[in-house]
């Protein structure tokens, strides 16, 4: 039962990291270029939520939409005032653009809410189920994520494949002057790619910080650091390859806590990132970009 218990818990940190995923894979699927402060943005979620329900006393829900709200807009806005107008810039100017976005957002944290840990209270009210005779414990959650993850993977690509919207996301990720040509408004669908990459930051920083509650300015780097291993673990681009990438990495992940060394977990999960890109470079779900000279 500890195995399988281990496997559970795996699944939903792996599907944390796979919501996280989707922002990452999202952006550069769409705009090409990697959005490093992501992670920080799910650091924001965590502190409207907790404004919201543990400074003011508002419901759990009250608090999961304003960051949702807050999360989104401010989403909309690095990418007005940071990114677009290095739309055609180097990728690394643009690179070095978002590590300064991201220190920034850490700052400003610290400048409000201070270096110390806040206790965050869990948004989510599921009860936990106990099987096999009270021997498997499952926290609602563990439930709640696993859930909230297979409904948003459902969504997101009935989203891309069945509406205009998601019609001119994949226009502008094939040829983005071509796409411009056709009449679709390239920087209205990378600016809705961002709006939905940072409420989905928001919806992962409301499950990470309830089945880890515990809130700091950096509360965002790792998860956001390890959920890009597994945008490019699943196949950067690739929605399902999010899905995929996540799992994967979360049960490694809390299978090497359990059974190697809770300090050697990160080093073997980065280690596996290295083999699975040494024998396939795309990612386990990506596809080869041919460059156009």
């Amino acid at each position: 039962m500890s195995f399988l218990s281990y496997l559970i818990s795996g699944i939903s940190l792996g599907s944390i990291y796979a919501i996280i995923a989707l922002g990452y894979t999202m952006v550069y699927g769409i705009a090409r270029m990697l959005n490093f402060a992501h992670g920080d943005i799910i650091m924001v979620g965590g502190f409207a939520i907790f404004t919201m329900v543990s400074t003011l006393g508002m419901a759990p829900m009250v608090g999961i939409v304003t960051a949702v709200a807050v999360c989104t807009l401010l989403g909309v806005t690095i990418e007005f005032v940071a990114y677009r107008p290095l739309r055609d810039a180097s990728s690394l100017a643009v690179l070095i653009t978002a590590i300064g976005v991201s220190y920034l957002l850490q700052n400003l944290a610290l400048l409000i809410f201070g270096s110390n840990a806040r206790q965050f209270t869990s948004v989510v009210t599921v009860p936990g189920l106990k099987l096999a005779g009270g021997r498997l414990s499952i926290s609602g959650e563990t439930i709640v994520t696993i859930i909230v993850c297979i409904v948003i993977m459902a969504a997101l690509t009935t989203f891309i494949n069945k509406t205009r919207i998601g019609q001119a996301m994949l226009a502008v990720s094939e040829d983005r002057g071509a796409a411009a040509l056709m009449g679709i408004n390239v920087n209205r669908t990378i600016a809705i790619t961002f709006a939905i990459g940072s409420a989905l930051a928001a919806v992962a920083g409301a499950l990470l910080c309830s089945t880890y509650p515990s809130l700091t300015p950096y509360t965002g780097s790792m998860p956001g650091i390890k959920a890009f291993v597994a945008a490019v673990f699943g196949g950067i681009g690739s929605i399902p390859g999010a899905l995929l990438g996540g799992i994967i990495l979360g049960v490694v992940e809390n299978l090497s806590k359990a059974y190697i060394s809770s300090q050697l977990s990160d080093a073997i999960v980065f280690s596996l990132l290295i083999v699975i890109l040494l024998v396939r470079p795309t990612g386990i779900l990506g596809k080869k970009i041919n460059e156009k000279v």
